[in-house]
């Protein structure tokens, strides 16, 4: 097959495990950034143009779409769907996974237990908002952070008040959330491909800090997870319609919440951790779909 993966960064860990392993089983592999495709629109002949060529030749993309360009990544995504190119995760989902107040609405419905949210249109009245997730300390994220940032916790509602302030002067809409104390600046990250969880890892926040993400400087450790937890995972990627994602989850005393799900999860620190071929999953879920 001939496959291309979507990234920005043909030398980023992930990209490279997933060119290792879609061309030790055969295929051609391209990377290609999708800032540079141009998409022809023109009837029932959509098409996208790369470097002085036509991408028509294409059997499945990979998209790995960072958060500072999806509108136009999910652009690129969605004329190859126009173009009956198989992709791992849709153009939509990928829109709705990182809008967290949308994918929030999505899982409630569902009936799938998170930390209680609010959300409110730059109210000014931000002690009444607190009161609404059970008062401080709270965690107020913005809508399209990833990686950590946008995510602060204000410990009074001085603090938060002056959080929502301080977004607010920036035109830039943040969620409220229930801190839950009981999970100590640990969540556990479950991967998802196909449906199923391959591989889970439990993520620790650095010494005095609340997040524990990779890229802020967390450590993480191998996790089996239980019953409820991988229910959770599996329904929350369903929800979503996410056949590849990774899923953040909390422990608490009420169960398992879920925390956040990422459309482009890295392979880097859950490959490390539990020594899963997780890149080579991935392409055999291509293969399958394919078939």
């Amino acid at each position: 097959m001939n496959i291309v993966i979507l990234s920005r960064n043909k030398n980023l860990f992930s990209t490279k495990r997933l060119v290792e392993e879609a061309e030790a089983r055969g295929h051609i592999v391209e990377v290609i950034d999708p800032l540079n495709c141009d998409l022809i629109i023109e009837k029932e002949k959509p098409t996208v143009y790369y470097e002085n060529k036509f991408l028509d030749y294409v059997d499945a993309i990979i998209p790995r779409i960072g958060a500072s360009v999806t509108f136009y990544g999910c652009a690129v995504v969605r004329q190859f769907e126009m173009m009956n190119i198989f992709s791992t995760v849709s153009s939509e989902a990928i829109v709705r996974s990182r809008d967290k107040l949308r994918s929030f609405q999505y899982l409630s419905r569902a009936g799938i237990d998170m930390p209680k949210t609010a959300f409110t249109n730059y109210t000014k009245d931000a002690e009444e908002v607190v009161e609404h997730v059970g008062g401080t300390p709270v965690v107020i994220k913005l809508l399209e952070g990833t990686q950590g940032l946008g995510v602060v916790l204000a410990e009074s509602k001085n603090a938060a008040e002056s959080v929502l302030e301080a977004f607010n002067g920036l035109q830039a809409r943040a969620l409220v959330q229930e801190y839950i104390g009981e999970s100590k600046g640990v969540d556990i990250r479950a991967f998802i491909v196909d449906g199923q969880v391959v591989g889970a890892m439990k993520r620790y926040g650095k010494p005095g800090e609340f997040r524990s993400n990779l890229h802020r400087g967390g450590s993480f450790e191998y996790y089996r997870m239980s019953e409820p937890e991988l229910r959770i995972a599996m329904k929350s990627a369903r929800q979503l319609n996410l056949p590849i994602c990774g899923v953040d989850l909390l422990k608490s005393n009420r169960g398992p919440l879920i925390l956040e799900i990422n459309s482009t999860p890295g392979l880097e620190g859950i490959e490390g951790c539990t020594k899963k071929n997780i890149a080579k999953a991935i392409i055999t879920f291509i293969e399958r779909n394919k078939k």
